[in-house]
């Protein structure tokens, strides 16, 4: 292998760092790694390796326990310390290897416990060298790969937005997450309160515990004390085993209670019991259990009005109610439509195996001044169909009608001056007979509009969607008629 070949290795090998105050050991263990590819930086100090780890990217250090008048154990305190603290994560969890020409057990027990990878004595054997540092950028790789999997997972519930409610909002976390104070986020259904309360939790004392989420309105009222409090073996028919309960699983970090609202009432008092004097009891059980963990709930519906009508616990209430922050509706910061379709059209993309496609100015134009009455998870939704029934470019055509697009054949002959009232058809009818074809044409013109989308035709005529349901039978209005459509919900 010629000079030049072996310099280009180098540069694609992993850097390692040698902290030894004797040259002769320096250059060997440089010989040794360079041989196998790597990028090597030496350090006679502590403070010379300090210099280096912080201007130069290190994969590895090897650092001799005795530095002179220094001792290597500082320098690795010092690094593992840095990540506790907060101030480098990137240099507390580099390997470490220590070696020593004067190696005692007390030294190695201190490096094993202030987190070194291994620990080597003098006279260094080439091949033990090799395998050790070969083992360590292993764990070093690892490592990595795990840190960006977790940054990749934090940006999937990373909150998106630069509107004023969000930068307040963003203030309000900033607050609370710190402390460990009950908080309960309201906000209409879509907002994004899970992302709020993951964010309180990744910012908190107990982010390195587990994020519990409940979903309240999905667990059946019977099950609803075993889900949270666990049961054990026999406790009911189908009770086969023990099984834990989520908060018994939440310890030591976050329990997130989804739609609060909806829980059942009997398994209030057990919550309201958990959150006085963090026990419970499991059901069928006698022991009582304890847990240590961070309560966030949260609900779209009106918990006062609830108390009120003797739906909701009052004293529950006040304890969840600590701390209330409100997750503010997509109408309110339209400003973010453009960042938020950015951000799901990079996704959606991603998930479907598509290439980016771009969206074009008008439709953003469109998609800010719809008022999304489903929020952000509307918004994704529209932006995941737009994705997937696109060409190259995102363009107004892709649009649905409701939001600007092409109307279907249908809602274009029944829209302008085609549905002018023609006062000649209603000759000798009743005012009774008047309204109910006035009102079935309306509707029909809307089902048209929306696609026989039943969920949004009902938000736009401004009634409940089972009261649609009534009105187009009782108004003899088919599913699909004219449209080719199908019942969306």
């Amino acid at each position: 292998m010629t000079d030049e070949t072996a310099t280009s290795s180098a540069l694609h090998g992993e850097p390692i760092l040698i902290v030894d105050d004797e040259k002769n050991i320096r250059r060997t263990l440089r010989m040794v790694l360079e041989g196998e590819g790597h990028v090597v930086h030496e350090a006679g100090s502590i403070a010379e390796a300090d210099g280096v780890i912080l201007r130069e990217p290190v994969d590895l250090i090897l650092l001799d326990v005795k530095l002179g008048e220094d001792n290597g154990l500082d320098l690795l305190r010092t690094l593992k310390s840095r990540g506790e603290d907060g101030m480098s994560s990137r240099t507390s969890e580099i390997p470490v290897v220590m070696i020593s020409g004067h190696a005692t057990i007390e030294d190695a027990v201190a490096a094993t416990r202030l987190g070194a990878f291994d620990f080597m004595e003098k006279p260094l054997d080439r091949h033990r060298v090799v395998v050790t540092a070969r083992n360590a950028l292993e764990r070093r790789k690892m490592w990595k790969e795990v840190h960006d999997l977790r940054r990749a997972v934090d940006a999937r519930w990373e909150l998106l937005g630069n509107a004023a409610v969000m930068q307040d909002l963003r203030r309000q976390i900033a607050k609370v997450a710190p402390t460990r104070s009950r908080v309960l986020i309201t906000g209409e259904s879509g907002t994004g309160k899970e992302l709020i309360a993951r964010a309180i939790h990744r910012n908190g004392s107990v982010s390195a515990g587990p994020f519990v989420k409940v979903n309240c309105a999905a667990i059946p009222p019977e099950l609803i004390e075993s889900e949270l409090f666990g049961h054990e073996r026999g406790a009911f028919t189908g009770a086969i085993a023990k099984k834990r309960g989520l908060f018994e699983v939440a310890d030591g970090g976050t329990i997130f209670l989804d739609e609060i609202g909806d829980m059942a009432h009997s398994a209030q008092a057990k919550v309201l019991r958990v959150l006085q004097t963090g026990e419970f009891t499991r059901v069928g059980g006698e022991k009582s259990l304890r847990t240590d963990c961070r309560v966030v709930a949260a609900t779209n519906r009106d918990l006062e009005q609830m108390v009120k009508d003797g739906q909701f616990r009052e004293d529950l209430y006040f304890r969840l109610n600590v701390v209330p922050i409100r997750s503010p509706d997509l109408k309110d910061r339209r400003e973010d439509v453009p960042l938020l379709v950015e951000s799901f059209v990079r996704e959606c993309c991603d998930e479907n195996g598509l290439g980016y496609k771009p969206v074009d100015e008008p439709v953003l134009e469109r998609l800010k001044q719809y008022d999304w009455p489903g929020n952000v998870r509307e918004l994704r939704n529209v932006v995941e169909r737009l994705v997937i029934m696109s060409d190259e470019v995102i363009r107004e055509k892709d649009l649905p009608p409701y939001l600007g697009g092409p109307r279907p054949p249908s809602a274009q002959r029944t829209s302008g001056p085609q549905t002018a009232i023609d006062l000649g058809r209603y000759a000798g009818k009743s005012l009774r007979e008047f309204r109910e074809e006035v009102e079935s044409e309306f509707i029909r013109i809307r089902l048209a509009e929306f696609e026989w989308n039943i969920s949004r035709t009902a938000q736009a005529l401004g009634i409940e969607r089972t009261n649609l349901h009534k009105k187009l039978r009782a108004l003899g209005i088919h599913r699909g008629e004219g449209t080719g459509g199908s019942d969306n919900e």
